[in-house]
């Protein structure tokens, strides 16, 4: 019997930039190299800054020359029930893990993690906030979005042999 797919929400500050680049990538790269998989994917930001808002103008042309659509996503705020309904909430940075720790109930704080720990080799922690930089961020985004979601990829096949 299916026990349903695997939720995932990526949270970043605004959800504008990095969370729906993940959202996105992941999505892409779930879809291509891992359709086996049953996952669920959403994201959301720890502040109400662009409520309602797409994604920003750059980050959707870094990602889409490399293939990823994010121009329908809309910005939102973490809500409550998300702790409740996502298995695995995956901060961008330690501040907005920091919010989102503080935020959630104590019987879902382990949910919550750094995305980047999925890509060890990666050497940092944080995917770095590219709004107020130039459009070389936003492709350092991608490349570390795309690690991450390749090694989140592996751990969740090891986890679905594993049973």
């Amino acid at each position: 019997m299916d026990a349903g797919p695997v939720r995932i929400l990526f949270v970043c500050l605004g959800n504008i930039c990095r969370s729906p680049t993940a959202e996105a990538v992941f999505r892409a790269l779930a879809a291509r190299e891992a359709p086996e998989l049953n996952v669920a994917i959403d994201s959301a930001g720890t502040a109400d800054y662009h409520l309602g808002s797409a994604p920003d103008a750059r980050a959707q042309e870094a990602g889409r020359r490399r293939g990823y659509d994010m121009s329908a996503r809309r910005a939102r705020m973490i809500e409550p029930g998300d702790f409740e309904r996502f298995e695995l909430i995956l901060a961008m940075d330690r501040s907005n893990w920091a919010a989102l720790r503080r935020a959630a109930p104590r019987s879902a704080r382990a949910r919550v993690r750094l995305f980047l720990e999925y890509a060890p080799e990666a050497g940092v922690l944080e995917v770095p906030d590219p709004y107020y930089g130039g459009p070389n961020g936003f492709e350092e985004v991608l490349d570390l979005v795309e690690a991450a979601s390749r090694g989140l990829l592996r751990h969740l096949r090891e986890q679905a042999r594993a049973g």
